[in-house]
């Protein structure tokens, strides 16, 4: 069974932060127009540091490997289904390291004196928690229906079984030759 939402989700991750990472990259605007893509206003004359080079390559660098850990998270959900042992690893793995990018920027913010900063990460977070959480419920249910599927085959296996063995005792005929009854 596909997973509709947790690719959709994986993809959707993997598009915001490669977007705020190549909108980092770009010379003109930097770090103050990811900032502004998230929702934070920052006036340009006052934070000078945040078009550094120090500034933005590690930044670009981290939401780069965020994006990569959603698509890397995409393409296992298409190739492996929710049964085998490591599915989840990649998607939790991906999303801490985006918690961690944001709370990173949140830091990096309240040291620069950003206004505003803490309620649009803490929105971010909030978004990344609901999806996995809505990942997380799309495979267990997957993997719920899987089992539910399972016991109701063997139940019916069971049933034609034992109703096989009755018709058999009640025609006499015990062996599967038809020898050997009463």
């Amino acid at each position: 069974m596909r997973h509709v939402l947790t690719s959709f989700l994986s993809v959707h991750w993997a598009i915001v932060f490669a977007l705020l990472a190549l909108i980092c990259i770009d010379g003109n605007r930097g770090v103050a127009a990811a900032l502004g893509v998230l929702g934070v206003t920052v006036e340009s004359a006052r934070f000078v540091d945040l078009q550094n080079v120090v500034v933005v390559a590690p930044l670009a660098i981290a939401l780069l490997v965020v994006a990569v850990l959603f698509f890397w998270a995409f393409v296992d959900t298409l190739i492996n289904d929710a049964a085998s042992p490591g599915a989840d690893s990649v998607v939790r793995i991906a999303f801490i390291s985006a918690s961690g990018v944001l709370s990173m920027i949140l830091i990096g913010g309240a040291a620069q004196g950003i206004n505003g900063l803490f309620m649009v990460v803490a929105v971010q977070l909030a978004a990344l928690l609901a999806s996995y959480v809505a990942m997380l419920a799309e495979r267990r249910s997957a993997a719920a229906s899987d089992d539910a599927d399972f016991r109701a085959t063997a139940h019916s296996m069971a049933k034609a079984a034992a109703h096989n063995s009755l018709l058999s005792l009640i025609s006499g005929r015990t062996g599967p030759n038809g020898k050997g009854g009463r």
